[in-house]
């Protein structure tokens, strides 16, 4: 009964006024960010059915993240950070807004392009402020389920966001998705409103551009000579994004509306139980908290791995429709696996980076890996087009791939510390 009370307690505290307006604005926001990321590229692909170009497309969109993300960092770090997902979520709505009024006037693959920018690129320097706020709204032991919390709000996001987002783009098409997504981000920034974030004004004798360079450098020492495993960290989310996370983002709407011919409503469907993977996962995170043991986390890896062996073996055969049952339950299954990793290595750097620097490592640690993406994106949507009638070649080879980075992460685990700083 003890123990019961004392779990309640540390519940009730995670669930403040100010944790639970965040997270509810997450929910919103997040909705509306993942209907529309998914109807805008799913739309180039079947306006243009290349791959190849599906794949540009999305890794261009990347550009402006991987710019936003450091300053991004460096903003949170100085600047409140309620004030920064207020004004990020109305500039969106407006964005949006304009968007729907010039669909009609201006040539719309161009537009959608320059829209996914705009949407990524405010991404990069939304989320560093989310993140650096977790530690001022939830310390000690309430930050691991406060960060599984947040992902599970992504999750959750992502769950109902593509299953919603391909039912509208399938039945009405884009027009109605880019409605809800408006009225989503201005809902948003309306709930952030009443959220207060501890902030201390830091002094500021320089200029924008010597800070930038000034932050930027402290942060990668901290990560390169100060904390050295931290580097190792880097290159292996670096590994995991360009090689495995891009084979699901690419792989997944090519082979399913593309190479099996599946309407856009399944592919809704199968991103939405990708989600639901991810959903659990966060879920087991927040659950099992201090029991995970990131020296074994190797082994999520390695299951990550073993589920695109027999994605790449269904599509060997002419039974469409299982070789899409196939492909969606394994994708669950491996964003569970990740899901659950990715929540422990976030609560790892959050814990043993300095307090002055958790916006700008996270955001640095961001921007490499999003360096990843636009290359993973562009190489798979390239080998995708290249194999097109055979893409079980690619799959497989991506499988392989896996394997090593699974070896890898046993190796850099193995060295991990298991909270804060030694």
């Amino acid at each position: 009964m003890e123990s019961v009370r004392i779990k309640s307690k540390s519940a009730a505290r995670l669930w403040n006024k100010d944790f639970t307006l965040v997270v509810i604005g997450q929910i919103i926001s997040l909705f509306g960010n993942n209907i529309l990321r998914f109807a805008l590229p799913l739309f180039i692909l079947q306006q243009s059915g290349s791959a190849a170009l599906f794949g540009f497309v999305s890794a261009s969109a990347f550009i402006p993240m991987l710019i936003m993300s450091p300053i991004g960092g460096i903003i949170a770090d100085r600047v409140n950070k309620q004030r920064i997902m207020v004004v990020l979520d109305t500039i969106t709505a407006v964005i949006i807004a304009a968007f729907m009024l010039l669909t009609g006037i201006v040539s719309i693959v161009p537009l959608v392009v320059m829209m996914l920018m705009l949407l990524y690129g405010i991404q990069g320097a939304y989320s560093p402020a989310v993140q650096a706020s977790m530690p001022l709204l939830a310390s000690g032991d309430l930050l691991m389920p406060a960060n599984a919390v947040v992902n599970l709000v992504q999750s959750l996001a992502g769950l109902l966001g593509p299953v919603v987002g391909g039912v509208l783009f399938g039945q009405f098409g884009l027009w109605p998705i880019l409605a809800v997504s408006c009225a989503c981000f201005a809902l948003s920034a309306i709930i952030e409103l009443f959220i207060k974030i501890p902030f201390e004004k830091r002094p500021r004798d320089k200029s924008i551009w010597s800070l930038v360079k000034g932050d930027l450098k402290e942060s990668a020492r901290f990560i390169v000579k100060d904390y050295p495993i931290m580097g190792k960290i880097l290159t292996l989310t670096f590994c995991i994004n360009l090689f495995m996370s891009t084979l699901l983002m690419v792989g997944m709407p090519v082979l399913i509306t593309g190479y099996l011919e599946m309407s856009s409503e399944l592919y809704g469907v199968s991103q939405g139980v990708m989600m639901a993977g991810g959903l659990l996962g966060g879920v087991l995170a927040g659950a099992l908290g201090k029991r995970l043991q990131l020296r074994r986390a190797y082994l999520l890896l390695l299951i990550c791995a073993i589920c695109v062996v027999p994605m790449g073996l269904a599509l060997l055969f002419n039974a469409p429709f299982i070789s899409y049952l196939v492909l969606t339950a394994m994708s669950a299954l491996t964003m569970a696996c990740a899901m659950i990793c990715n929540i422990q290595m976030l609560a790892f750097v959050q814990s043993a980076t300095p307090g002055r620097l958790v916006g700008k490592v996270i955001a640095l640690i961001m921007m490499v890996n999003l360096c990843a993406q636009p290359i993973g994106q562009s190489m798979y949507g390239l080998l995708f087009e290249y194999f097109a009638f055979s893409p079980w070649i690619v799959v497989l080879g991506a499988a392989l791939v896996s394997f090593g980075i699974a070896a890898y992460s046993r190796v850099v685990f193995s060295k991990l510390p298991e909270a804060g700083r030694e």
